[in-house]
């Protein structure tokens, strides 16, 4: 079902990649705890999730926004037919993903198959579900598939890898290296590490973003580590303001040192935006912050026009093309 040609894999099909316009490479949109959809206590109003969605993403195009990402792999409350109506209605390009991860979110199924004793599921059996997501398309329960996915994104437990979470992280990076689309790694306590677990599945490190890298426990200098290994580097909770992230001024400033150093074509910038959270908080914030409130930030630190166009437009282009 890819289309390997210059094309961005969307809900809606296969785009030229130069039509992506200004991406926001790891979002969510219905942002679902596994679970959540059975609790007696939650609601789903699908019409009302459908406009707020739609309000938001009218919002991040108003303001400039081309394309979103959802990165939230296969059961976070992905929603193919809703995101294909979204896009038609909004103008909005979306792409969504496959994967799974960490291994605390798995359901039994993926932990442990009918075996004695149990054993976690293998990286090519990860990497034959999500490749079959991206080759014949993602999965709408019980048995209908839709269009392919355009990202394979996988999450480590945030203590360190299991022995799950590698399975995961190598099954991943098959299907990315078979199939042509683009890994997303949300680490787990050692950015390096994982990227290395990619690498090692002969993946090029030009199709691997490592997420997370604003979170405060990445080691010093892990950003400039991946960056110079040839992996996209995603400083990808701004506007999130809590304890465990860097302030939007350490993110700009942490950002313009990455361009200083000649990393400029390696930097990605998103929000981890949460459209509609079920079963937690979610962050509120809009699709649209980036360009609003980050960008002017950017500029202060001395990066010119065509710096942040490259880190918003072209960088996610180059990602997401399939290849």
């Amino acid at each position: 079902m890819s289309v390997k040609s210059n094309t961005v894999n969307t809900v809606l099909g296969p785009v030229p990649a130069e039509e992506l316009g200004v991406v926001s490479v790891h979002e969510a949109l219905l942002s679902v705890v596994p679970g959540a959809e059975h609790a007696f206590d939650i609601t789903f109003d699908r019409a009302g999730i459908f406009e707020t969605l739609a309000a938001k993403l009218r919002d991040f195009r108003a303001h400039g926004g081309g394309t979103i990402v959802d990165s939230t792999g296969m059961f976070h409350g992905r929603d193919v037919p809703l995101y294909e109506s979204l896009s038609r209605t909004t103008g909005v390009h979306i792409v969504a993903s496959t994967g799974q991860g960490p291994e605390e979110l798995l359901g039994g199924y993926f932990l442990t198959p009918q075996t004695n004793p149990p054993t976690p599921w293998p990286a090519e059996k990860f990497a034959e579900l999500f490749t079959r997501e991206v080759t014949e398309g993602m999965v709408v329960p019980r048995v209908e598939r839709r269009g392919a996915a355009g990202l394979v994104a996988t999450t480590a437990t945030p203590a360190g890898l299991t022995a799950t979470d590698e399975s995961l992280l190598r099954g991943a990076a098959r299907t990315a290296l078979t199939t042509g689309v683009p890994l997303s790694l949300r680490f787990g306590g050692d950015a390096v590490h994982d990227l290395g677990i990619a690498l090692d599945e002969k993946l090029p490190a030009d199709r691997v973003v490592v997420a997370g890298l604003d979170r405060r426990d990445a080691a010093p200098g892990a950003a400039h580590d991946i960056a110079r290994r040839g992996a996209y580097v995603a400083l990808d909770h701004v506007g999130v303001h809590d304890e465990a992230h860097l302030t939007d001024a350490e993110r700009a400033a942490q950002v313009a040192g990455l361009v200083r150093a000649g990393f400029g074509d390696r930097v990605l910038l998103s929000s981890s935006a949460t459209g509609v959270a079920k079963g937690h908080p979610g962050n509120g914030l809009p699709y649209s912050y980036v360009l609003t409130t980050f960008v002017p930030l950017l500029a202060a630190q001395g990066l010119e026009p065509e710096d942040t166009r490259r880190i918003l437009v072209e960088n996610p282009r180059a990602l997401l093309t399939v290849r």
